[in-house]
C-alpha cells in the first residue's frame, strides 16, 4: 500500500476499544488466508446462518472451537450440517492473547477458544448486535482480511447513536473489552476490489477470537 499523506495511527474508539492499523504484515495475512479457505470446506464449513424469524445473514460464516448460531454454542453445526465443529488451534489463540496486549497494553485474556469467521461479498452487510451469548467478559479479538469495510461501533444501550464508523483494512485489528465488551457493532458497507491485489481474495474475511467461558 502507497505510503499516506497522513499514516493510520492506533485508535481507542471508546474506552476499551482500540483500532490498530496494519497489525498482520502481509505474510501473516497470507497465512490466515490460507487457514480460513481450509476451514471454509465442508464437513462443519461455510453456511448461511438463518435467523429465528425465518431471515438469513448476507455475510456467511464458519466456526472453530464451539459452533455459533442464533443465539446460542453448541458442539455440532446444529443448524447445518450436523458435523462436528473444527477444532480451534493454539496458534490463534496465542494470536488473540497478543491482540490484546498490544491493543489494550494488558495482560492476554483467559484462553481464547472460539472463532466466528465471517465472509462478506460486495453485497454483504452486518446490522447492529451485541457479541453476548458468551460467558466470558475476555475483550474481543476481530481480524480483517481484503476488502475494506466501514465498521460502526456504537454504545452498550442501543443500536441507534452514538456510534463511531471506522473504516478497517486488510491487516487490521479491532479490540473491544472492559466498558465496551457489549457495545453495539455492525458492517453496514464493504468497499468491493479494495483488497490488496497480492493478498488474493475477492471479498472481505473477518476473523473474530471470543473466549466462551463455557
Amino acid at each position: 500500500m502507497d505510503a499516506e499523506l497522513f499514516p493510520r495511527e492506533r485508535t481507542e474508539v471508546a474506552p476499551g476499544a482500540v483500532h490498530v492499523p496494519d497489525w498482520l504484515d502481509a505474510e501473516r495475512q497470507r497465512e490466515l488466508l490460507a487457514a480460513c479457505r481450509a476451514w471454509a470446506l465442508p464437513p462443519a464449513g461455510l453456511r448461511t446462518v438463518r435467523t429465528p424469524g425465518g431471515g438469513t445473514m448476507t455475510a456467511r460464516q464458519v466456526c472453530l472451537g464451539w459452533h455459533w448460531y442464533p443465539y446460542a454454542y453448541a458442539r455440532t453445526v446444529v443448524d447445518g450440517d450436523g458435523a462436528p465443529v473444527k477444532p480451534f488451534p493454539e496458534w490463534l489463540d496465542e494470536l488473540g492473547r497478543r491482540a490484546v496486549r498490544d491493543a489494550l497494553d494488558a495482560p492476554g485474556a483467559a484462553a481464547y477458544d472460539i472463532a466466528l469467521i465471517n465472509f462478506y461479498d460486495a453485497d454483504a452487510r452486518m446490522g447492529m448486535h451485541r457479541d453476548s451469548d458468551e460467558k466470558s467478559e475476555a475483550p474481543v479479538v476481530s481480524l480483517s482480511l481484503g476488502d475494506t469495510c466501514v465498521f460502526r461501533f456504537g454504545n452498550t444501550e442501543t443500536r441507534a447513536r452514538p456510534y463511531t464508523d471506522v473504516e478497517l483494512r486488510s491487516g487490521d485489528l479491532f479490540v473491544f473489552g472492559g466498558p465496551s465488551r457489549l457495545a453495539y457493532h455492525g458492517v453496514p458497507k464493504v468497499q468491493p476490489g479494495s483488497a490488496p491485489p497480492e493478498l488474493g481474495l475477492t471479498g472481505r474475511l473477518n476473523i473474530t477470537l471470543r473466549v466462551s467461558g463455557l
